[in-house]
């Protein structure tokens, strides 16, 4: 609400309340309606996003123009011009009955057929056209149609939010007030066939149009349509975004004996977030900003968590140039600092999951809904354009459906819902999106999977999706180059086929690599050419691209079998970049192995095809809560462990 200064209250209904504002920028009145999204069903959201996607669609002068949409304290804001001269409910009540002149009727009329013809040419029906709907501006002369909450769709709870099904009896049955013999026979009998019971004896808009009587007030219209004022173009993101996943881990063994004490629970952190990567080759402590983050994503430029209050924290570092000039022969500094502060424009919004892409985030509300930022490029913020936007904003097209998980690749989004569906968006190439071809999309497809199976969550790698069921089956499309997807036929222990290899899927089919498709498989993730495994037992599988030992074998072998690591057991959850991988073991051990160049692997060593451990500057017992691996940096979010917590 930082754009808006809400003045009075012009209405409330069955969705919610209508503010008069001012917006701070130019100091224009602007109506905000106010509709409490986190408290309704699905079917009252979809009528909430119904608007909203009906008005992005419509730009004509004689209907009421929206300017944007936003979350505010669980609440959708839909902002939309301001018509000041109320409505002509209102203009007919101030006259006390007295019939209006048949010009001023004629004047307003062929402005409600030309709004109506441009909804009608956008395929839209307004469907609750009434004289509360129709508003008039400061002159009260140019007509603006309004209130397109039922346009298009009508769900069934929205049938109670209007007048509408008393009003549909009333023309069935004919009956209305005799048209007074004031005005011409040309209107009486326009009025009586726009009025008739047989649909198919109505005259269409364009017919209407045509009549000489309706010919002569359009020409004197003043409302030229060809001059229509051009939408507002968000302002272009100079660089946001980042990377996958988390989920609880276990305990680092350390040293027991440095349990914390009695009286001492307040001196630790609630937690504490470690990055290494792009030159930095040990752990680095990020500020925290006393706040405790549960969940963390990576990407190419940023950094982001969620923490326990629902609040985006991101850590920047400061830009090339912003410190003080060096000092002929002064050292460099060998290890960056970092900002951390918490993200604007999510005021009242509890966010449950971060995930981030090469230059865009998405992020999901406790209550299911999904907000995108960043580049708008590819179409990865699904909003049906490629605009980039600065704060999150609702992704519409997925307001009626309530969402469970969202993934991110470098360039394209899955999301699935609590019932099980779904959606793609993005860059299309390699067949990423599942959709059964390689067109690119900027706003949410449903994706079609096999009737019996039930998506329970989506993984996106670089060019590439995973979809993870019931019974912890797999899906997988795109490139499955090195078969880094799983989705070669093979047996336990066979090598396959040239004819059962595969190197591009178009559409979501089952993975068929022994033993992915045999283990219960717990936790995945996609890196750019390798993705990592966890079975239910704790053992740790690779598949895919081994050039740097990334795939946790001391050999450089150059197999299309997943292969089981060696060495590591109890393993709770994984991670891949672009050249190496990392795991988590039961006891909060951090293992990390393959390419070691600019601090890939947490320690001050090359390349190791053996997994070795990554030592955190943690005094006391901790649990992983997240990992986030994208391109050649990690991410890692650890709690401290309370003392009764840790066995004795």
């Amino acid at each position: 609400m930082e754009k808006y200064e809400k003045i009075k209250v012009v209405g409330r209904g069955a969705f919610g309340i209508v503010h008069l504002c001012r917006r701070r920028s130019d100091g224009a009145f602007v109506i905000l309606k106010e509709i409490p999204v986190e408290q309704m069903s699905r079917d009252e959201r979809l009528s909430a996003q119904n608007e909203c996607q009906v008005l992005k669609l419509l730009n004509h002068p004689n209907i009421i123009e929206y300017y944007e949409n936003f979350l505010e304290d669980k609440a959708l804001m839909i902002a939309m011009e301001y018509a000041p001269g109320g409505t002509l409910a209102d203009y007919i009540q101030k006259r006390c009955n007295s019939l209006l002149d048949e010009d001023t009727i004629l004047h307003f009329f062929v402005q409600i057929l030309l709004a109506l013809y441009h909804v009608h040419n956008k395929l839209i029906l307004h469907r609750d056209l009434k004289t509360q709907n129709i508003l008039l501006d400061k002159h009260q002369m140019i007509v603006k149609i309004g209130d397109f909450g039922i346009s298009k769709i009508l769900v069934s709870k929205s049938k109670a939010y209007t007048n509408l099904p008393a009003l549909v009896l009333r023309i069935m049955s004919g009956t209305f007030a005799p048209i007074s013999d004031r005005y011409s026979p040309e209107l009486r009998q326009l009025i009586l066939n726009m009025l008739n019971l047989d649909p198919s004896k109505r005259p269409q808009l364009n017919e209407i149009m045509a009549l000489p009587i309706c010919i002569r007030p359009l020409l004197n219209l003043y409302t030229d349509i060809g001059n229509v004022k051009m939408r507002r173009i968000e302002k272009p993101l100079s660089a946001l975004q980042s990377g996958p996943h988390g989920r609880p881990g276990g305990r680092m063994p350390g040293n027991r004996s440095r349990c914390l004490g009695t009286g001492k629970v307040h001196s630790l952190p609630l937690s504490s977030v470690y990055t290494w990567g792009s030159g930095i080759s040990t752990p680095l402590r990020l500020p925290m900003l006393n706040t405790e983050v549960l969940q963390v994503s990576l990407g190419r430029t940023q950094k982001m968590g969620v923490t326990k209050s629902g609040r985006l924290i991101t850590w920047e570092a400061p830009s090339v140039g912003s410190g003080e000039p060096s000092l002929p022969g002064a050292v460099e500094q060998m290890q960056p600092q970092f900002i951390s502060r918490f993200l604007e424009g999510q005021s009242g919004v509890t966010i449950k999951s971060v995930s981030c892409g090469d230059l865009f985030t998405t992020c999901m509300t406790d209550r299911g809904i999904i907000m995108t930022f960043g580049s708008g490029s590819n179409g990865c913020l699904g909003h049906g354009n490629f605009n980039d936007v600065i704060q999150p904003k609702i992704v519409e097209a997925l307001l009626g459906y309530e969402l469970v998980q969202v993934s991110c690749g470098a360039s394209h989004v899955l999301a699935v819902t609590n019932e099980r569906e779904v959606f793609a968006w993005g860059r299309g190439d390699n067949g990423r999106l599942g959709l059964g071809t390689q067109d690119s999309h900027n706003s949410p497809q449903q994706v079609c999977v096999p009737v019996e199976f039930e998506a329970q969550k989506v993984l996106c790698g670089v060019d590439c999706s995973m979809v993870i069921g019931n019974q912890n089956k797999i899906l997988a499309c795109g490139s499955n180059r090195f078969n880094k997807l799983g989705l070669d036929k093979i047996n336990v222990g066979e090598e396959p086929s040239p004819t059962d290899q595969v190197e591009e899927l178009h559409s979501f089919t089952h993975v068929q690599s022994a033993p992915l498709n045999i283990e219960k498989i717990v936790y995945i993730d996609i890196g750019t050419s390798h993705s990592i495994a966890v079975t239910e037992k704790g053992q740790c599988f690779t598949f895919g691209s081994n050039q740097h030992g990334q795939m946790g074998c001391s050999s450089r072998r150059t197999s299309r079998l997943p292969y089981l690591v060696p060495g590591l057991h109890g393993i709770t959850m994984a991670a891949c970049g672009d050249a190496f991988s990392l795991a988590i073991g039961s006891e909060g051990e951090v293992y990390t192995w393959g390419k070691g160049a600019r601090g890939r692997l947490g320690r001050k060593e090359e390349d190791s095809g053996i997994p070795r451990a990554v030592q955190l500057d943690e005094s006391h017992p901790f649990t992983v809560t997240s990992v986030a691996c994208c391109h050649g940096n990690t991410l890692l979010a650890v709690k401290p462990l309370l003392e009764e917590s840790v066995p004795r």
